[in-house]
């Protein structure tokens, strides 16, 4: 784990360095959980969202997308359920004076019944090789069926805090962290305050004057601003059930425990689509979308051990089934994207809050019915984590040199392809030129001609470009250069005219989506 954490420290850093992501107000010391992306940062963000809103609306015909205002009428979160219910349980710990979100704390416990069982059986895989036998081992060996039945115990009697009648049982969670001994990571100590509801939205107010200022919420979610619209979009589009409608954009949520870098901001940015469906078939379509939100992930090629579900414990109010995409990051499986049938709830709200009449008439059935709606909801930011942790690499070369080289998937990367000339003289420099001009309509090129050869190489993999060319004498006499591939580091001629047909399919958001098909 202590390896684990010097890595996550290492990519941090390398983010700042290489102008991925760096800390907001930076020269006034930053601002607690509020990150800036920089101008590599901003390229691989940009990608990442591209290919997501490719991969739901230009690959089906049923699905739109919409930018709704981040600020919204303050009955919306009334009727949504977030004035009342969008609370986390928190309790500090009176010797380092630190809070934690309770439910975090009790996860990251059974996290750890969950390693122990892990490490019992990864010693046993080698020892016993091929003749291993996981399920019966499981089954039978003793430390593997204690930390089970810790995990078990645990597990049900959170599931049973969590979903009590009324809402969370804050004293049952409190009991819990006391019972399990679980200590403060600051202070070492198990001297807690009592679990209390906190209200993760910001509030602002809009209005010229004091008297005549109306209280405002900053959006905890974008999926309302879809709910809202759903009418707009439905008429104006003549769109038939089922349907979707989604929407890239920044929400706000006054996180009191905010950690990991940019895993957990109090800015942060979502990519959702709300799928509108016939009543009763919410199931199906539940699995479906499971199914194609994980081929989606994987498709970016970083091996399928890396990603799993976690249906949920606590279902939301509105839901009747939910589940995540975890991505194993260096800090444990974490959440990237979550998965929900919300039912009617939020259209069935809004048309209450509203007074207007929110249905759909289905010539089909010939009826109308208040649609149910699946939710596919990711983080841009965690999304963005999980590409740079899995990228990450520091190589030993054959020659005993190291690099740093973020091996990017082609097509997210925020540079495709950088040009250098050998030498800063000769017309080398003009040439090189003359490459980027013809080639930066397709994809973004980058001109470097400072340093040796070998440092510009080392640079460009520190960003993850996947391509470097080099201009040198002989691309004077024949119009060839050296094409350097990123991840082997083969180098090898190639023509000049037939430089756009190599690296543009490869670098093209349209490779990605293809492979989905």
């Amino acid at each position: 784990m202590a390896q684990q954490e010097d890595v996550f420290k290492k990519i941090v850093s390398h983010c700042k360095e290489y102008g991925f992501v760096f800390p907001s107000s930076d020269i006034y010391d930053g601002l607690a959980a509020v990150y800036d992306y920089g101008q590599n940062g901003v390229e691989l963000k940009n990608n990442i969202k591209q290919y997501w809103w490719q991969s739901m609306v230009l690959l089906h015909e049923n699905i739109v997308g919409i930018d709704a205002a981040i600020f919204m009428h303050p009955t919306t979160w009334k009727a949504s359920g977030h004035v009342d219910a969008f609370n986390d349980p928190l309790i500090d710990n009176r010797d380092s004076k630190k809070r934690y979100r309770a439910d975090v704390l009790i996860e990251d416990q059974m996290a750890k019944y969950e390693d122990k069982i892990q490490k019992e059986i990864e010693k046993a895989r080698k020892r016993f090789g091929d003749k291993f036998d996981e399920a019966q081992f499981r089954s039978t060996n003793e430390r593997v069926l204690e930390n089970q039945q810790k995990y078990d115990n645990l597990h049900h009697r959170y599931q049973e805090a969590m979903n009590a009648e009324g809402g969370i049982d804050l004293d049952a969670l409190k009991q819990i962290i006391l019972d399990e001994e679980i200590v403060c990571p600051i202070s070492g100590t198990r001297n807690w305050t009592d679990v209390r509801q906190f209200n993760l939205m910001f509030k602002t107010e809009m209005g010229s004057t004091a008297d005549g200022a109306s209280t405002i919420y900053l959006r905890p979610e974008t999926a309302q601003g879809i709910f809202v619209n759903y009418l707009n979009v439905q008429k104006t589009g003549r769109m038939k059930i089922p349907f979707g409608i989604a929407q890239i954009g920044k929400a706000f949520r006054n996180e009191i425990v905010a950690r990991q870098f940019i895993f957990r901001m109090r800015e942060f940015e979502q990519m959702e689509m709300q799928f509108f469906i016939q009543p009763g078939t919410e199931l199906d379509w539940f699995a479906k979308w499971k199914e194609t939100r994980m081929k989606w992930h994987q498709n970016l090629g970083f091996g399928a051990e890396n990603y799993r579900f976690h249906d949920h414990d606590k279902l939301a109010h509105y839901a009747n089934a939910a589940t995540d995409i975890e991505f194993h990051m260096p800090f444990g499986f974490k959440e990237v994207e979550g998965i929900h049938s919300r039912t009617d709830f939020d259209l069935s709200q809004h048309a209450k809050f509203s007074g207007k009449k929110i249905e759909y008439f289905d010539p089909e059935r010939n009826e109308s019915y208040t649609p149910y709606v699946i939710e596919t909801s990711i983080g841009v930011d965690r999304m963005f984590l999980s590409i740079m942790c899995h990228s990450y690499e520091e190589q030993v070369l054959p020659d005993g040199q190291t690099r740093t080289v973020l091996h990017l998937p082609a097509a997210l990367a925020p540079v495709k392809l950088a040009v250098f000339p050998l030498t800063k003289k000769d017309g080398m420099p003009e040439k090189a030129q003359e490459i980027i001009n013809d080639l930066r309509f397709h994809f973004n090129c980058k001109y470097e001609e400072k340093d040796q050869i070998g440092k510009r190489y080392r640079r460009m993999d520190a960003i993850g470009c996947p391509y470097c060319v080099t201009v040198d004498p002989q691309t004077l006499e024949d119009n060839t250069v050296t094409l350097r591939d990123r991840d082997t580091m083969e180098q090898r001629r190639v023509n000049i005219a037939d430089l756009r047909g190599i690296i543009e399919d490869k670098v093209s958001i349209t490779s990605l989506l293809k492979k989905l098909l």
